[in-house]
């Protein structure tokens, strides 16, 4: 039993250059993140320290030296000998100084050893000497740690030129030294320290050797929390920022603001149009320190046209302090921002403004995606955003409007082969074969006062001309022997007038067609007992074809074609090619199907158009010259 006592009480023995490396490539996202994890040891020293003291100095500076060395200093509220010991022998713990230092509390940013602990990712040995802000009797100490775990703590005399905080000091790896370069520190120290509320600053070379000079890389204030003299003068100078940070200008910019989040930031409206469920990715910060330029979730899909930039105190982040970590208060914090940009989006709808015009013409899909959830953009969408129609570009109100039923079709194809006659006819279909198109209009069909319904094949065959009683007993033989022709392509065939006359034959197909032919496919697939399931849960036996191959009288070529003699072969090779015309007016690919026809119905006209050609006559040998 107590060898059994013993062996429970002993520790791990930790490799720490395999944690690491663990940190490295599972935690965070590389070596990069050990500038922000030095700076918010700094932040949250300072905070601590102006607790106590709130005119205390409140400074960062990060000086690389040329040696790949670098030496973080602040003004942060520093280690006692007894602190350092506590604090320091075991990187990670968490003990009661933690708390001292702010782990838990809302106005800090980390663990203090953790980030310490990140340095080992550019640097196998890092040095810290510290001297308490808080006890002038305290004398300070130095820490070194070593990348094999090993560390060595010294109290230094009291009388040491050390001033309150602290320093860290790094030496780069060989193969890190990159990473502790000046320019390197200064990118990343703007990156991640840009807007903290003390003052950060990295010592540069100065051009031509002429000695060095500080850069300061922190802004006092948050952009958007900044005094202006009117709302002008903020439009620009946050304009101007959205370039600096995000790359673009945007059309314009969503004021945001969530109390219970500790949230306040901006919104900016994208220059240009992004495809759908590209997501989009947001820039946040963590108590003004950069938490990741790529956060996701933080807006519902439908905002994919904006970008926003946010500071938050109170949402907590992962593990790797990259993300935000979902909870019920970041749930809510989305729900708030999405409110907030769709309150904007409505405002600009509703007003005539150059920013609203920009705005639908540019993000008219993400207001699409946008009115398929929303009622009240929903109405909004069909009086502003524009359609396709056969009428050119309309909104759904103005058609509503003009004819009262809001006819349509759900794909593209099926809009291109109507839209030559229908646009002849005076008949106006919109095309609502895009993507959010389909589901929109449905929702508007039961919206109270819309009538809305998809087109089918006998809207269109209504207002063709039929013919003449006499004209359409005289062809009357050359159509049946036609339709017989297209049977076999799940279609049937009908002859009328209409313009433009220079269209030969459209090709009509409806959903409802489609759906038949589907079906009655299936059943010929499948078995016995699932093609008699299927045939008894549908009208199968419904032989009605899927597609109708309307010839046009008025056009020339189909009036001769209709004067061949019903048995001909050019008749059923001219209806073949006025088939698979149709089928490439419709916009539709040429299958196989379709190639194999036009190949056949070509070999016939072209036996039927040409004559033979007389053979060369032969000369007689045996004929004397004359």
């Amino acid at each position: 039993m107590e060898n059994q006592s013993t062996a429970a009480g002993r520790a791990f023995q930790v490799d720490l250059r395999g944690v690491v490396d663990l940190l490295a490539r599972h935690l965070y996202s590389g070596p990069r993140v050990y500038v922000r994890e030095l700076l918010q040891n700094g932040v949250d020293a300072i905070t601590a320290r102006r607790a106590v003291d709130p005119d205390a100095p409140a400074t960062v500076r990060l000086r690389p030296g040329p040696d790949g060395t670098l030496e973080v200093t602040d003004t942060g509220v520093g280690l006692t000998p007894a602190q350092a010991e506590e604090l320091l022998a075991t990187v990670g713990r968490s003990s009661k100084r933690d708390l001292d230092l702010g782990l838990g509390r809302e106005e800090f940013l980390g663990q203090f050893g953790i980030g310490l602990l990140s340095a080992f990712m550019v640097a196998d040995e890092i040095e810290l000497v510290s001297r308490s802000a808080t006890d002038p009797q305290a004398p300070p100490v130095r820490w070194v740690g070593y990348a094999d775990g090993r560390y060595d703590l010294a109290v230094l005399p009291s009388d040491a030129p050390v001033e309150p905080g602290s320093t860290v000091r790094l030496r780069a790896r060989r193969d890190t030294d990159h990473w502790l370069a000046a320019e390197t520190v200064v990118a990343l120290a703007e990156e991640f320290g840009a807007l903290l509320p003390v003052d950060v600053a990295v010592e540069v070379p100065l051009p031509g050797a002429q000695g060095t000079a500080w850069r300061r890389t922190s802004e006092p204030v948050l952009p958007w929390r900044a005094q202006y003299r009117d709302d002008a003068e903020r439009t620009a100078a946050l304009a101007a920022y959205c370039e600096r940070t995000l790359g673009f200008t945007p059309l314009a910019h969503i004021d945001l603001e969530v109390p219970l989040a500790g949230l306040s930031g901006v919104a900016f409206v994208l220059p240009t149009a992004v495809p759908p469920g590209a997501g989009s990715r947001h820039r946040v910060y963590l108590k003004r320190m950069l938490l990741g330029t790529q956060v996701e979730d933080l807006l519902p899909d439908w905002a994919f046209f904006v970008r926003c930039v946010v500071d938050t105190g109170v949402l907590r982040p992962t593990a790797s302090r990259e993300q935000l970590y979902t909870d019920d208060t970041l749930l809510a914090a989305q729900e708030a921002l999405a409110a907030q940009v769709r309150a904007w989006t409505v405002a600009t709808l509703t007003s005539p403004s150059s920013t609203s015009r920009k705005v639908v013409s540019t993000h008219h899909l993400a207001l699409r995606s946008l009115a398929v959830v929303d009622d009240e953009v929903l109405d909004l969408a069909a009086q502003v955003l524009p359609f396709e129609t056969t009428d050119g570009t309309q909104t759904l109100a103005a058609v509503r409007e003009s004819h009262g039923d809001v006819l349509h079709t759900t794909r593209v194809e099926d809009f291109r082969r109507v839209a030559p006659v229908a646009r002849a006819q005076g008949m106006t279909v919109v095309n609502a074969g895009y993507v959010y198109d389909a589901d929109l209009l449905a929702r508007l069909a039961r919206r109270p006062g819309w009538r809305v319904r998809e087109l089918n094949a006998q809207d269109v065959a209504q207002v063709l001309e039929p013919l003449e009683p006499l004209r359409e007993l005289e062809v009357l033989d050359q159509v049946r022997a036609a339709d017989a022709v297209v049977r076999p392509l799940d279609c049937d065939l009908v002859v009328r007038r209409f313009e433009p006359e220079e269209v030969p034959a459209v090709l009509l197909e409806d959903r409802e067609g489609r759906h038949r032919s589907d079906v009655r496919r299936t059943v010929a697939e499948a078995d016995d007992l699932w093609g008699g399931v299927l045939a008894g849960l549908t009208d199968a036996t419904d032989d009605a074809p899927a597609r109708r191959l309307v010839l046009n009288d008025a056009n020339p070529t189909v009036r001769r074609l209709l004067t061949a003699a019903p048995d001909a072969p050019v008749l059923a090779a001219g209806v073949r090619s006025l088939y698979v015309t149709a089928v490439l007016l419709a916009g539709e690919p040429l299958r196989v199907r379709e190639a194999e026809l036009m190949n056949d119905a070509m070999g016939v006209l072209l036996d039927a158009g040409l004559t033979p050609r007389p053979e060369p006559r032969v000369p007689d040998e045996t004929q004397e010259d004359v």
